[in-house]
């Protein structure tokens, strides 16, 4: 791993110990059933530790009183989960669940209501059958020499040498489309490393903080986070980033460092966002909670948490859906080649 990966690891390992001291700061609670203690203690975790209130302008002393005149004894297990999960919503927050054995509440507004702008089945007109895989990345070269890479999953491991490969393959195009639609999210590692081989010299990428008490403003100074480009291969070539509305997390977070590069173009839609690094807890009665608690601002020291705007706004056409086309695909080969005319095909490498 590229010694910025290793600083990014240590400085997340530091926000842990932080977290985990002040965790060991409040007094264990004992087992218990009881609704009001259970909702009393989630409450009391998110109020101390979520990072976005001031952000999103939550009131979340109005939240308690409005979700705890709904906690009574009577409850059942179900029904209490089902209003914790429902005062969770209030976060506005694709990071934040509570987690019990028979059921996870998750946030589903940050992309409930926009276009797809992605059709498995259209996708299948262009990635066909017969195409290389790379850990997770699926690629080959289609029309015009331009290569075509789909990553649909930031938990789906890719090393360097699989890019290595995949940049091999592409040695004769001038061009390729990254294509990340519908990647909800995963490892920040391989945001890293896959970034760092479309960058030519080290960047400031963005900063974190992290809290350093229990008050919603309790932050840490922003610690700044540099990309160092890869010394493997590297394309340096004109590159197209295809998004949508369900591109989340760590995707957001890659969109948010190739919209950077002079040699990116972001197409398509608006990302979900995602930018609060989530950590985890544990109500009395054994259920799990994740929250957004250390914020990931980007170079200009703003929050993505509600999504990045593409360079290049374009939706699928129902029309090219109904003939077998991307709109989003088409779009994105058209401007390639008009940035790429008469160039020379190169791929670089620094070993």
């Amino acid at each position: 791993m590229e010694k910025i990966a290793m600083k990014r690891c240590l400085h997340i390992l530091l926000i842990l110990c932080i977290f985990i001291y002040f965790t060991s700061c409040f007094e264990r609670e004992e087992y218990t059933e009881d609704p009001h203690a259970n909702f009393e203690a989630l409450w009391k975790i998110i109020d101390e530790r979520y990072c976005f209130f001031d952000y999103k302008n939550i009131d979340w002393n109005a939240v308690h009183d409005k979700y705890e005149a709904q906690i009574n004894n009577s409850l059942d297990r179900y029904q209490l989960f089902d209003v914790l999960g429902k005062m969770l919503a209030e976060l506005q927050d694709g990071h934040t669940n509570l987690v019990s054995n028979f059921n996870t509440s998750r946030y589903w507004s940050w992309n409930d209501g926009y276009p797809d702008n992605f059709n498995s089945i259209v996708h299948k007109n262009y990635l066909g059958s017969n195409y290389n895989i790379a850990g997770g990345l699926r690629y080959l070269i289609m029309r015009d020499s331009i290569g075509y890479v789909y990553y649909g999953d930031f938990s789906s491991p890719v090393n360097e040498l699989n890019l290595d490969e995949m940049f091999l393959h592409f040695k004769d195009c001038n061009s390729i489309i990254f294509d990340v639609r519908n990647n909800t999210g995963g490892s920040l590692a391989y945001s890293e490393i896959i970034a760092a081989r479309f960058l030519e010299e080290k960047m400031l990428v963005g900063y974190i903080m992290h809290k350093t008490g229990l008050g919603h403003n309790d932050f840490s100074d922003p610690y700044p986070i540099e990309l160092e480009p890869s010394k493997r291969i590297k394309w340096l070539r004109p590159v197209a980033v295809l998004t949508n509305r369900s591109c989340y997390s760590a995707a957001n977070d890659f969109v948010g460092k190739m919209r950077m590069f002079p040699k990116v173009t972001i197409i398509g839609d608006k990302t979900g966002g995602g930018c609060g690094l989530p950590f985890n807890s544990e109500l009395p009665n054994g259920w799990g909670v994740r929250f957004s608690s250390s914020p990931i601002l980007n170079a200009d020291k703003e929050f993505t948490e509600f999504g990045i705007d593409p360079d290049i706004k374009i939706d699928i056409k129902e029309e090219d859906q109904l003939n077998g086309f991307d709109t989003i695909i088409e779009e994105a080969i058209i401007i390639l080649k008009e940035k790429t005319f008469g160039m020379t095909p190169s791929i670089k490498s620094d070993e």
